[in-house]
């Protein structure tokens, strides 16, 4: 199954220390990193869309533990467990909330994006100006 996360600003931090625990190393931390999505109320999100076993859901809501390749502590369990509490998942794509890592299942990763309210944007930077372009 293909679960598609929509992670907003706020919870970016915890959310890719989740990613550590629930991924297989470090590069995991850079999961959730451009704010390309955004919903009508103009709230930025960090998305991805990965393939995932059917016992994922159940391992990424269930008690976590510190994955064995992380020998030098490097991931913050307390803000995992944070990412963890956030954490929504559904079956069918229901709308990001700023305040929730929403984890719908859907075949088409854009099409549950835009199900979940979201609509892509561009961040374009200019000095030290920052501008959205809506897509």
């Amino acid at each position: 199954m293909r679960l598609t996360i929509a992670c907003p600003d706020a919870l970016r931090d915890d959310a890719n220390q989740l990613a550590m625990v629930l991924g297989y190393g470090p590069s995991d931390a850079e999961t959730y990193v451009a704010l390309n999505w955004q919903d009508v109320d103009g709230n930025l999100y960090a998305c991805a869309s990965l393939p995932v076993s059917d016992a994922f859901t159940t391992t990424a809501q269930s008690g976590l533990q510190r994955p064995a390749w992380d020998t030098d502590n490097i991931i913050d369990m307390d803000a995992a467990r944070r990412a963890q509490a956030a954490l929504v998942f559904s079956l069918t794509p229901v709308t990001a909330m700023p305040d929730k890592l929403t984890a719908c299942v859907g075949d088409d990763a854009l099409a549950t994006l835009a199900a979940m309210g979201l609509t892509q944007v561009e961040v374009v930077t200019e000095g030290n100006d920052v501008n959205l372009v809506i897509s």
